[in-house]
């Protein structure tokens, strides 16, 4: 199903120096900046509807970040009619609001426009101000939009809220679980499956720059193939069929390329291979005998970072995409799983299983400063948000029957450790993927 997109005019822009939220996201917590989300203002009946849904959405956004924490309604002194003209700032100092976000829309058949402002309540004065015209079933996609806008004003971070997420939707019982493609917005609206659920599908990944989708399928159980979806059209294609096993192909940040995990029923053991998507020609990258597989491309494509037994434990490695100056960087106890490079290059996340126990984790691209944000009796499958700064992942429960895992669920977390939140989707959800932010 084609997806609309969006198109919008930005009419107005003011940028000024303000306060800005410094984050430092390590492990610990993070007070959250009081933030007044007004409704956004009209006269017309059908507007102002829209405009609230907008400003609750902004409000809804901005709160799960867990870096705002916006004010409750009931707290406000000045109105919104009032506002549309000026702020009066004495009456959001009095309430403790930090930033005001106010605004203004107006409806003409199926268009509406939409004037946003936020201001900077101690230096009285506006920091942002922006117009945008589109249709009106765009309006949750404005409300993204302008998330990301005070997201990033404020914190001086890059949003991430503009995005989406595919993964697997699980259900029935484990020893025959469905397994299906789904999508929906990182807030968990628009929700829809991709696919019937009439084959197996596993590890979805997304294109760093395109709204494309690479993901494996099984026609049975020996033949492995790859896919491409596009999401826009609806088109899948097939990239190969490859005999033996295949793992996790991964775009590279161009996507012209994929990264994956092959054994060649000639070898016998799992090695890398990049895959060129014009010329179907495949590169071997990693040549030994043991088990090398969930490879991810650094942001610059120079390097791919993966895991091995070569050591006997399963550990992290770098390696340059020619397969040249291979380094371990996994320094401590247990087995580490399906590492993926940040979008912004510094950081990289992975699986760990050390003493019956799983753990996400990150650490530094030269290994060090490792540390744990999350744990589970089964969690798995760590991805990235655009920005860099918050992940998603699935976690699976111990069952209080008979102390088997129970039903997979996606969880999102900021690099803090401290803001752990369950993705409420319609079935169970594994392997979950995220975007870039739309274009």
């Amino acid at each position: 199903m084609k997806i609309k997109t969006l198109i919008f005019s930005i009419l107005l822009l003011l940028t000024f120096n303000a306060h800005s939220l410094e984050v430092t996201l390590t492990q610990g917590s993070i007070k959250p900046t009081p933030i007044a989300i007004t409704d956004l203002y009209s006269t017309n009946s059908s507007a102002l509807k829209i405009g609230k849904n907008i400003s609750s959405v902004i409000s809804d956004n901005l709160e799960r970040s867990g870096l705002f924490m916006p004010i409750n309604k009931k707290a406000f002194i000045q109105n919104n009619e009032s506002l549309s003209n000026n702020p009066r700032f004495e009456d959001w100092k009095v309430i403790k609001a930090q930033h005001l976000v106010a605004g203004k829309i107006n409806a003409s058949e199926n268009k509406i426009a939409i004037e946003f402002r936020l201001f900077d309540v101690f230096a009285q004065k506006e920091i942002i101000g922006k117009k945008y015209e589109t249709n009106k079933n765009n309006w949750r996609r404005v409300a993204h939009i302008i998330s990301d806008a005070i997201f990033k004003r404020v914190t001086g971070e890059g949003g991430y809220f503009d995005t989406r997420i595919v993964y697997v939707a699980e259900t029935g019982p484990k020893e025959n679980r469905q397994k299906r493609l789904a999508i929906m917005d990182q807030d968990q609206a628009n929700h829809r499956f991709l696919t019937d659920g009439s084959y197996l599908v596993l590890t979805p990944r997304f294109s760093p720059n395109s709204q494309k989708i690479t993901y494996m399928s099984y026609v049975n159980v020996n033949s492995p193939r790859v896919y491409i979806f596009d999401i826009e059209t609806g088109q899948q294609e097939i990239v190969g069929e490859f005999p033996g096993m295949t793992f996790a192909p991964r775009f590279s940040p161009d996507g012209k390329q994929i990264v994956m995990s092959y054994t060649d029923p000639n070898v016998g053991n799992s090695e890398i291979y990049i895959l060129d998507l014009a010329t179907r020609v495949s590169k071997r990258v990693t040549d030994n005998s043991s088990i090398d597989v969930s490879a991810s491309f650094s942001p610059d494509g120079k390097n791919l970072v993966f895991n091995s037994d070569r050591t006997g434990r399963r550990h992290l490695y770098i390696v340059d995409r020619n397969g040249k100056n291979l380094k371990r960087i996994s320094r401590e106890g247990g087995s580490y799983y399906t590492p993926v490079w940040s979008p912004r290059g510094d950081m990289i996340a992975f699986t760990k299983q050390e003493g019956g126990q799983f753990y996400i984790g990150v650490m530094e691209t030269d290994g060090s400063n490792e540390r744990m944000i999350a744990k589970s009796f089964h969690v798995e499958g760590p991805t990235w948000a655009p920005n860099g700064r918050y992940l998603m992942y699935f976690k699976e429960e111990r069952t209080a029957e008979d102390g088997s895992g129970g039903t997979s669920n996606l969880f999102s977390i900021d690099l803090t450790g401290y803001n752990e939140r369950l993705l409420i989707t319609p079935l169970g959800g594994s392997d979950p993927a995220w975007s870039p932010l739309l274009p």
